[in-house]
C-alpha cells in the first residue's frame, strides 16, 4: 500500500503524527489488545501525507491562512471564516493516486469482510487529538454507514472539511494549536451492526469523583452517535475493577434503566442514519446483560492498563453477530488533570423548592438567572454568568457553554457531549432533566446543586452555600481508626480521596428508603395488599423483575456495594435495618404491617423483629441482599452490625435466623458486631462479646437510655448531653470490657465531631476506632492525632 493509506493493524499509539490520535489508538488496540480478547472493528487510515497533498493540489493553504488572519484581525466572524475555509475545501479534488488507493484499500476491506460493497464507518482523526491533556472531543465529524466507492470519496473530504468546523477552530486557538501544524487522518472501519444492537461509552473511571476503581458503562438502543450527542437518556451501570479479576465473581454494583425513548439505525442512500422512536419493550429493557457489562468492564480495565492511564471508550455491540467491539479509546482529560492532593467540596445550607432534576455533572453549586436557548441560531441572546438551559447540546454550543456558570439539559447521560464539555470546562451541569426548558422560567434565578450525590437538583432562588479544599496533605495519621459514617450510596464516592479506616456505619434503612421505597413485607405479601394505589405503585417499581422480591434485594445489594467500594478493602461496617414502626409504615405498602405504638424510639425496632413472624421474611430478603454482597459481587470487607439488642439470648435468636439465610458467623469471614446502645449492653458486655465479634457505640441511643431522655424531645433537648458523666461511665466501661474479651470496639456517634475533647475522651480509654461523618472527618483526625500525642507523653 502506498503513502496514502495505511492498515490499522500497522498502526501503533506513537503513530499519531501520522495518522492521528484516534486512528493510532485503534491500531495499537488491535495490535496489542487482540490477544486479550478484546475486538476491534477492521479498516484502515489515511495519512496526514494524503491531507497536505489534497491541500496543496489544491493550492489551499494560502486560502486559509489569510481567512484565519481575517478572522483574527475582526475582518470577518469565526461562523464566516469556517463556512468559506470548508467550502474551498469540499470544492476540491483528489490527486488521482490518493483516490486510487483509497478505493483500493475499500475494496481490499469489502473483501476481508465478505461482502460485496462495505458498509463503513468514516472517522476524522487529527494529528494533535486525544492527548492526554486535550481530548478534542466532537471537534470534527464522523459519517456512519457510508455504502459505495463516490459515497466514501465524499464522505473523506467532508472529514477535511470538519478540520475548520466553527468549534474545532475556536478549540484549537483556546488550546494554542497552529491550525496550519495540524492534519486530518480519516479512519474507514467496519461498520458494526450497532442498528440492531446498542452502544455506547464507557469510561475506566468515575467521571464525577475520579474514583479509579469503578468502569462506568452508558448503553442505548442502536448506533453509539446518540448516546455521544445526549439524545437519549441512556442506561448506566458501574463495575468494581479490583474484583473483575476472580472470574467467579459479578461485581456489578449499580444498574440504571435509562428512558432511551429513540435510536439511530441504517436509513438510506439518502440519508444514511435515521431516528426512529424505540418500543415500549426496549425502553423497559436493560441494553446489556450482566456477562456483557462484566466483559466490557474487564476490557476497559485491560485497555487503561495497557495506556496507563484512565480511558474514555466507545464500545458497540453488534446485533446481528452478537458480539461486542471497541470502536474507540482516548485517554480521559478531565480527572487526569484534577489535583489529586487537594478535594474541592461544596455544603449547601438553606434552599428554595425543587424545581427540576436530573444527573449531577461534576460537583460545584451555582446559582444565576436562567437562560434558556432553544437552538445554536439563538445563542446570541445568552447573557455570560446566566444557567444556559437547553434541550441537548452539540460542539457548536462550545463558544456559549464556556459563558455559563452551569449547565442544564433535558436529555443526555454521563457520557454526553453536555457532560463531557462541562466536566473539561469545570462547570458543574445537570443532565437528563427531562422537563427543565418546560419547568424553568427565563429570566428567574436559580441555583444548580451539583453536591449532593448521583442527582443534581435545580432550587428556586439563590441558595445558601459554600465551598471549601480541603488539603489531604495536612491529614495526620493515627494509631486509632478514624472511620465514615455513610448511607449514600449516589454520594458516597466523593469522599474516596479521603484516608478513610473504612467505614465505621452504613445505615441499610437510608438504602431501602431511598432506592427501594418499599416496605419489604409488602413484597413477600403483595397479594394481600388492600391498598390498591399502593399495589400499583409497587407493580410499577418491580417490572422486568421475575420475583417482586427480587427487586428488594437486587436493589438493596447494589446499594449497599457502591457504599463497600469505596471503602474496599477497609471494612464497611452494614447496619441491618434500624427503622422505627412509624418510618417503617411510611414505606409504600407499610402501613398494614405495623402496629401503632407511642413510643416507637424504644418500641418494636432492631433485633426484636428479625425473628418476630412479623418482620422475619423482610430480615430474610435483608440478609439475601448482605449474601448476594459478599458472595456473588465479592465484597468480603461488608461487616454485619445488629442494632438495639437488648439481651444475650435475643443476640442468639438473630444469628440463629441469619444462618437460616447462608449468613453464618465465622464462615467465609464473616463477623457479625452489636450496637451498643442498650444498658444492658455496657452492663453484659463479655457475655456480648461471646455472641460478637465487636461493639459500636451508638452514643445517641446510649444517652438516651442512659439518661432517660426522649432524644427527640424539643423540650429536654437542652439536658440531652453525650458527655454527661453517667454517659462517659458507660462508655468507658464497655471499652474497657471489650478490650478485655478481645472484641473490637468502636463508637459511630456525633460527639467526636462536634466536640475535639471527647474524642481525646476517646483515646485515652483505649478505643480502637472513631466514625464520623464526612465534612468532620479532618477535625476529628487531628483531634485523635493531638490525643493521642498527649496520651503518649510527647
Amino acid at each position: 500500500m502506498g503513502a496514502s493509506v495505511i492498515w490499522f493493524e500497522n498502526v501503533h499509539r506513537h503513530d499519531i503524527a501520522r495518522v492521528g490520535g484516534k486512528n493510532a489508538s485503534l491500531g495499537e488496540m488491535i495490535a496489542a489488545l487482540s490477544s486479550r480478547g478484546i475486538e476491534v472493528p477492521t479498516g484502515f487510515a489515511t495519512t496526514a501525507e494524503a491531507y497536505w497533498r489534497f491541500i496543496d493540489a489544491n493550492g489551499l493553504r494560502a486560502p486559509i491562512v489569510a481567512l484565519l488572519r481575517n478572522c483574527e484581525s475582526g475582518k470577518a466572524s469565526l461562523a464566516e471564516t469556517g463556512a468559506a475555509i470548508r467550502k474551498i475545501i469540499l470544492a476540491g479534488r483528489w490527486p488521482t493516486d490518493i483516490e486510487e488507493e483509497i478505493i483500493a484499500a475499500y475494496r481490499e476491506l469489502s473483501r476481508k469482510l465478505d461482502i460485496g460493497v462495505a458498509s463503513v464507518a468514516v472517522r476524522s482523526s487529527a494529528t494533535a487529538e486525544d492527548l492526554p491533556t486535550a481530548s478534542f472531543a466532537g471537534q470534527q465529524e464522523s459519517f456512519l454507514n457510508v455504502v459505495g466507492e463516490g459515497a466514501l470519496m465524499d464522505a473523506c473530504r467532508r472529514c477535511y472539511a470538519s478540520l475548520f468546523t466553527d468549534r474545532a477552530i475556536s478549540y484549537r486557538k483556546t488550546n494554542g494549536f497552529d491550525h496550519m501544524k495540524v492534519a486530518l487522518s480519516v479512519g474507514v472501519q467496519q461498520m458494526v451492526r450497532s442498528d440492531l444492537g446498542g452502544a455506547g461509552v464507557m469510561f475506566s473511571i468515575e467521571t464525577e469523583t475520579g474514583f479509579d476503581k469503578v468502569v462506568l458503562i452508558n448503553a442505548a438502543w442502536g448506533l453509539g452517535e446518540y448516546v455521544v450527542k445526549g439524545v437519549v437518556d441512556p442506561d448506566e451501570y458501574r463495575v468494581f475493577k479490583p474484583l473483575l479479576t476472580d472470574a467467579a465473581l459479578a461485581p456489578i454494583i449499580q444498574k440504571r434503566r435509562g428512558t432511551k425513548a429513540n435510536k439511530l439505525i441504517y436509513g438510506d442512500s439518502d440519508a444514511p442514519t435515521r431516528g426512529v422512536p424505540t418500543s415500549a419493550e426496549e425502553q423497559a429493557s436493560l441494553v446489556l446483560s450482566d456477562e456483557e457489562i462484566l466483559t466490557l468492564a474487564r476490557w476497559a480495565g485491560a485497555i487503561e492498563e495497557h495506556y496507563g492511564c484512565p480511558m474514555d471508550i466507545e464500545w458497540a455491540k453488534d446485533g446481528r453477530r452478537d458480539r461486542m467491539y471497541i470502536v474507540q479509546a482516548r485517554p480521559e482529560t478531565v480527572q487526569a488533570r484534577a489535583a489529586s492532593g487537594l478535594l474541592p467540596t461544596y455544603h449547601l445550607g438553606k434552599k428554595g423548592r425543587l424545581l427540576a432534576k436530573g444527573l449531577a455533572i461534576g460537583n460545584a453549586i451555582a446559582a444565576g438567572p436562567v437562560c434558556l436557548i432553544d437552538r445554536p441560531e439563538d445563542i446570541s441572546k445568552f447573557v455570560d454568568g446566566a444557567i444556559l438551559v437547553t434541550k441537548t447540546t452539540d460542539p457548536d454550543w462550545v463558544p456559549v457553554m464556556k459563558r455559563a456558570s452551569a449547565i442544564v439539559t433535558d436529555h443526555g447521560g454521563r457520557t454526553s457531549h453536555a457532560a463531557i464539555v462541562s466536566r473539561e470546562l469545570g462547570v458543574p451541569a445537570i443532565v437528563g432533566a427531562e422537563n427543565a426548558t418546560e419547568a424553568l422560567r427565563p429570566g428567574t434565578v436559580v441555583t444548580v446543586s451539583c453536591a449532593e450525590g448521583d442527582e443534581g437538583f435545580i432550587y428556586e432562588g439563590r441558595a445558601e452555600f459554600k465551598a471549601e479544599t480541603i488539603s489531604l496533605a495536612d491529614i495526620p495519621e493515627t494509631h486509632t481508626k478514624v472511620m465514615l459514617n455513610l448511607a449514600d450510596p449516589q454520594s458516597a464516592s466523593r469522599w474516596w480521596r479521603l484516608p478513610a479506616d473504612g467505614i465505621g456505619l452504613a445505615r441499610m434503612e437510608f438504602v431501602i428508603s431511598n432506592a427501594i421505597q418499599v416496605h419489604p413485607m409488602a413484597l413477600v405479601h403483595f397479594e394481600r395488599l388492600k391498598d390498591r394505589l399502593a399495589q400499583e405503585r409497587i407493580a410499577a417499581l418491580t417490572a422486568g423483575y421475575p420475583e417482586r422480591t427480587d427487586f428488594f434485594v437486587d436493589q438493596l445489594a447494589q446499594g449497599l456495594a457502591r457504599l463497600a467500594a469505596v471503602a474496599y478493602p477497609n471494612p464497611i461496617i452494614v447496619r441491618m435495618s434500624d427503622f422505627k414502626t412509624n418510618e417503617y409504615a411510611g414505606l409504600c405498602g407499610g402501613a398494614e404491617f405495623e402496629p401503632q405504638e407511642e413510643n416507637p424510639m424504644i418500641g418494636f425496632r432492631g433485633a426484636s423483629r428479625y425473628y418476630s413472624p412479623k418482620y422475619r421474611d423482610g430480615f430474610a430478603l435483608e440478609c439475601r441482599a448482605i449474601k448476594r454482597l459478599r458472595e456473588t459481587m465479592g465484597f468480603r470487607n461488608v461487616v454485619v452490625m445488629i442494632p438495639f439488642c437488648r439481651s444475650v439470648g435475643e443476640a442468639e435468636k438473630v444469628l440463629a435466623v441469619m444462618a437460616e439465610n447462608g449468613l453464618v458467623r465465622g464462615v467465609e469471614g464473616l463477623e457479625v458486631y452489636v450496637m451498643c446502645e442498650i444498658p444492658s449492653n455496657v452492663v453484659l458486655a463479655t457475655a456480648f462479646a461471646r455472641s460478637f465479634d465487636g461493639f459500636s457505640i451508638g452514643s445517641n441511643d446510649l444517652t438516651q437510655l442512659t439518661l432517660g431522655i426522649d432524644r427527640d424531645s424539643e423540650d429536654l433537648a437542652a439536658s440531652f448531653n453525650e458527655q454527661d458523666e453517667a454517659v462517659k461511665w458507660m462508655i468507658s466501661k464497655v471499652i474497657t470490657d471489650a478490650r478485655r474479651a478481645g472484641a473490637k470496639i468502636g463508637l459511630c456517634g456525633q460527639a467526636p465531631s462536634d466536640h475535639p475533647d471527647f474524642a481525646a475522651f476517646l483515646v485515652e480509654c483505649g478505643i480502637d476506632s472513631v466514625s464520623v461523618t464526612p465534612d468532620s472527618f479532618v477535625a476529628v483526625k487531628g483531634a485523635v492525632a493531638a490525643a493521642e500525642k498527649a496520651k503518649a507523653g510527647g
